[in-house]
């Protein structure tokens, strides 16, 4: 594969096509993608390439390797996941730790759902969605950065004004009450997307916090992808039985 005109590393421009490849089910769940040497004459690239592209796409859950069996597009799906938590919102985290919560930005516009984003969402690829991205601190302190994935609704404001409060408490004033959570979690090194927007440097650690919460009484669905600075957030679990 010829490395087009663009500062992104070779790596990334092919996992973008597998990612692409499993958007428009070219590769569907379950499905055994072709080995690192296969994709290595296909893309015209090197081995060692090709397995970042795929630890690439491993990371974000899309595919999945099984020792001596190859590497298969994931079957994950959040009602597949054994614990479900209390639904407690970055606003209220903080809240709880006597800090104020501060939107330093956001932005919000409606695309069309690819094909992940609408297995999450459990719509039609295609359909309307909200996006809002947002990064969030406390005292002039970035912690966050927020990307929210949820299906678009007639009187959902498209100004970004209106996302600088807690998002779960915007939903309530449509009658949509957040119940249920499930997610995962994982380390990572900052990207150039997170360097530039959390002014991190590339050797920081991050930590990355996938959400998946819907309202039993609506069906409605939200996917967020959380990413904090590593140095200034640590995450809590309670297992404790009620």
């Amino acid at each position: 594969m010829k490395q087009q005109p663009t500062s992104e590393p070779l790596y990334i421009q092919i996992a973008n096509i597998l990612r692409e490849n499993i958007r428009t089910e070219k590769w569907v769940e379950g499905q055994r993608i072709p080995t690192e040497m296969e994709l290595c004459d296909i893309y015209h690239a090197s081995r060692i390439t090709i397995r970042k592209a795929i630890d690439e796409l491993v990371r974000d859950n899309l595919l999945i390797r099984k020792r001596a069996k190859g590497t298969f597009v994931n079957r994950f799906s959040p009602e597949n996941a054994d614990y479900f938590t209390m639904v407690k919102s970055f606003t209220q985290e903080l809240l709880e730790q006597g800090k104020l919560l501060i939107t330093m930005k956001a932005e919000v516009k409606r695309i069309p759902a690819d094909y992940q984003i609408a297995k999450y969402l459990k719509i039609n690829p295609g359909e309307d969605v909200l996006l809002l991205t947002r990064i969030r601190g406390s005292d002039d302190d970035f912690l966050a950065y927020f990307k929210t994935y949820v299906p678009y609704r007639p009187g959902f404001s498209l100004s970004p004004k209106d996302y600088y409060g807690s998002f779960y408490e915007y939903l309530k004033t449509f009658h949509i009450v957040m119940n249920k959570e499930s997610e995962y979690v994982e380390a990572m090194l900052a990207n150039s997307e997170l360097q530039r927007i959390l002014k991190m440097t590339k050797h920081e650690p991050v930590l990355k916090r996938v959400r998946f919460t819907s309202s039993s009484a609506s069906q409605f669905h939200e996917y967020t992808e959380c990413y904090y600075i590593g140095k200034k957030y640590r995450y809590y679990l309670d297992f404790s039985k009620k």
